[in-house]
């Protein structure tokens, strides 16, 4: 399924499940649906299974959204203690969708106890008391946390609250992030559990194998200790003198102590000239997003903020960002500080949900299934990646969630062939009904459609074009601007290097003088 067919299902009002593999375009989708929302005036609710994840979309936990905090079950006088507070029965009255992203790693519990909440607060026969609940992730991906000495994870799928809710599957199938079809096969056998001695190859070609570039990769561990204990000593080599950035707050302690918890930037970033960093924030005006590594070659002379040469030789100066915490569509706390963090080494916990330039991942420790997977999907190819560690559970998942896989691949082809048959006219119908069933007043949103349909109609003509140039408009990524500025250097013709990248020729002339380079 592609992202606009999942849109369009999601836009219909049906509760979705939205899956896929790493690098599908998951959250990009997710993202789409919760402006669609927001600028139509629809109170949606946007939270996640961790503060990592739910910083992404400026949202907030499941755990902190519904209130019940650390517990793992709900007794009747907790559900009348937490709807007895008036943030929380306005918060679910309010609330017209609710959004949970990285599911994977949510108890079946967590999900039990929000819908026992909200058919408290709501409509006590409907599942989630009506809502509608869109689930986002992929359980391939790191399983829920479970304590030394507890049973095995067990997974949201599996939970009450999700069979009576029987979310529609929309799987996607397109590839946004792999750019190595022998890594794609590598990562595909893993999901699918069927490992051989010919999956190996392509990585046994990148055992202690230096990446190309000036810039050191980062190293994925797998326990924090290792992580701290690199990062600390690389800095230490450097000479020259530090400097170091505060992380300032605004907000209610407990909130901006949860915002800290959850962001990837330090409360004190310390760096020196040299300093291997990664941004952790997305920033595409600026040419950098989550994962973007980079060295520090400069410190500004007026503002003291660095200057981050990226792999490609681009230059940014980085500046404070600002992360938020929102509730009911308001901002109740907020941290600034760099967007950086050190980057010689990160947990691959800590990597779920990046894209990595360069990864050098040490996966002799993994203890548990699922590591493996995620640790190699966090890089574009096989030229990305260096292995200085590997044992035999990094190669495998769970056959309960390769089984349950299946499942969802085989419903999701169902609604794809449902959707397709489906005229135009029936889904706007659709589309329309769930919108005033929101609240939306379609008469006022008559001139928005009028500029959505002329949106649509240049996405018709943006297909046409994309025949001829495949990577027309699209976003251009720092290895594709590497490339170019080679080309240009090297004194490739416009008409060629447009042909390399598939691309129109008023396309790299802009990019080349975006970059700073004269054209004719």
């Amino acid at each position: 399924m592609t992202q606009q067919e999942a849109l369009e299902i999601i836009r219909m009002g049906e509760s979705v499940f939205l899956t896929g593999a790493a690098g599908s375009g998951k959250t990009f989708a997710l993202n789409s649906y919760i402006r669609y929302l927001r600028e139509k005036g629809v109170a949606v609710a946007v939270t996640a299974s961790t503060g990592i994840a739910a910083t992404h979309m400026s949202g907030i936990t499941l755990h902190s959204w519904a209130g019940f905090g650390i517990r793992k079950t709900l007794t009747s006088q907790d559900v009348r203690a937490i709807l007895g507070k008036r943030r929380y029965r306005n918060r679910f009255a309010k609330t017209r969708v609710l959004v949970i992203d990285e599911v994977s790693m949510l108890h079946p519990y967590h999900l039990d106890m929000t819908n026992a909440l909200l058919q408290a607060a709501r409509e006590p026969f409907k599942p989630f008391g009506g809502l509608q609940v869109i689930l986002c992730g992929d359980f391939f991906q790191l399983p829920p946390v479970v304590r030394e000495g507890e049973p095995p994870a067990q997974f949201a799928y599996e939970s009450a609250a999700w069979q009576a809710l029987n979310p529609t599957i929309c799987y996607l199938e397109e590839q946004y992030r792999q750019e190595d079809t022998a890594l794609l096969r590598v990562l595909n056998d893993i999901r699918t559990n069927t490992v051989t001695e010919e999956t190996r190859i392509p990585l046994r070609t990148r055992w202690q194998r230096a990446i190309q570039g000036a810039i050191s990769p980062t190293r994925l561990f797998c326990h924090n200790a290792d992580v701290d204990l690199l990062n600390r000593r690389e800095l230490e080599k450097i000479k020259g003198e530090p400097v170091l950035y505060r992380m300032t707050s605004r907000g209610p302690t407990a909130l901006v102590a949860l915002l800290k918890q959850w962001c990837l930037a330090p409360e004190e970033l310390v760096l020196k000239k040299d300093a291997v960093v990664m941004f952790v924030k997305n920033n595409f005006e600026e040419g950098y997003s989550n994962g973007t590594l980079g060295r520090v070659v400069d410190f500004n002379g007026d503002d003291g903020y660095p200057a981050v040469e990226t792999r490609t030789g681009k230059i940014i100066w980085a500046e404070p960002e600002e992360w938020a915490l929102e509730e009911d569509g308001k901002v109740r706390a907020r941290i600034t500080q760099l967007p950086l963090r050190l980057a010689w080494a990160i947990t691959v916990h800590k990597s779920q949900g990046m894209t990595l330039d360069a990864a050098e991942i040490d996966l002799s420790k993994t203890f548990e299934k699922g590591m493996g997977y995620v640790a190699l999907s966090r890089v574009r190819t096989l030229s990305g990646l260096k292995l200085t560690g590997m044992n035999e559970l990094a190669f495998w998942v769970s056959d309960r969630i390769t089984a349950a896989d299946h499942q969802f691949h085989s419903k999701s082809r169902e609604i794809q062939e449902w959707l397709r048959a489906l005229p135009q006219e029936d889904k706007e119908k659709r589309q329309s009904g769930f919108l005033i069933s929101l609240g939306v007043s379609l008469s006022t949103q008559r001139f928005k459609d009028a500029k959505e349909k002329n949106v649509n109609n240049k996405t018709y003509l943006l297909d046409e074009i994309r025949k001829r140039h495949p990577a027309a408009y699209l976003p251009w990524s720092e290895e594709e601007e590497g490339r170019l500025r080679k080309a240009y250097l090297a004194g490739t013709p416009i008409a060629e290097m447009a042909q390399i990248h598939g691309r129109k020729r008023g396309g790299i002339i802009a990019r080349l003088r975006r970059m700073g380079f004269e054209t004719a």
